[in-house]
């Protein structure tokens, strides 16, 4: 198995990177807040699952290996495969689906695209006890479990936008979710900056502002 990638990243695309290797370009899918923390022409580290079919090989990279960790025990879950595993991890942090399985919340599970009530009912029997205890620090990661090579995610607008088309919603949908939860970011990135002393700006997390925008489209 692949463990992990450290390398230069020569591209990001929506729904994945190439991280150069060795010389080796590698491609990745990824999950959205993923891709945020990664630069073309900057060396970043990914924790890596390698998927294993007769016609093909694919390679699955995370922020960290709690992530990476949680999609490979994902599918562990009846119905579950690596496609509907990742779309979970663009909807919710390890953290967030771990509290989200622990208090059998159904609502916050059919929230993914592509899960429904007797899914998520499915994905609580199932993975219940087995993905860890909400409010543990992600290894491999820092609080946020962003890649050791993260940055500001600039323009975050594009990649929320990129992110909610790639997990099939239509990009009217799309445009529409994002200017719903704008001013509540704009805000709460305008506080942050003035908490810490930081110039006032636009320094919106695309991670947070990914999950606030399928928040508003799972209410559609």
């Amino acid at each position: 198995m692949i463990a992990h990638l450290d390398g230069t990243v020569c591209s990001v695309a929506p729904d994945g990177a190439v991280i150069d290797v060795g010389g080796v370009g590698l491609l990745v899918q990824c999950t959205p807040a993923t891709l945020a923390g990664l630069r073309t022409g900057e060396r970043a580290r990914v924790a890596t699952s390698l998927l294993v079919r007769e016609d093909s090989l694919t390679l699955f990279g995370f922020a960290g290996e709690d992530e990476r960790n949680t999609f490979e025990l994902l599918q562990t879950a009846s119905g579950v495969g690596p496609r509907l595993a990742l779309a979970m991890l663009a909807v919710f942090s390890p953290d967030a689906l771990r509290r989200a399985v622990a208090a059998e919340d159904l609502a916050a599970l059919m929230t993914v695209p592509g899960i429904g009530r007797k899914g998520a009912q499915r994905i609580v029997l199932e993975l219940a006890g087995r993905l860890g205890s909400p409010g543990e620090l992600p290894p491999g990661g820092g609080a946020d479990g962003r890649p050791a090579a993260a940055g500001r995610a600039a323009p975050w607008r594009d990649q929320v936008r990129a992110g909610l088309v790639n997990l099939g919603w239509q990009a009217r949908d799309a445009d529409l979710a994002i200017a719903a939860v704008e001013p509540e970011l704009l805000s709460a990135a305008a506080n942050g900056a003035a908490a810490s002393g930081a110039a006032a700006g636009q320094d919106v997390d695309v991670a947070v502002a990914l999950r606030a925008a399928l928040r508003v489209l799972g209410r559609t």
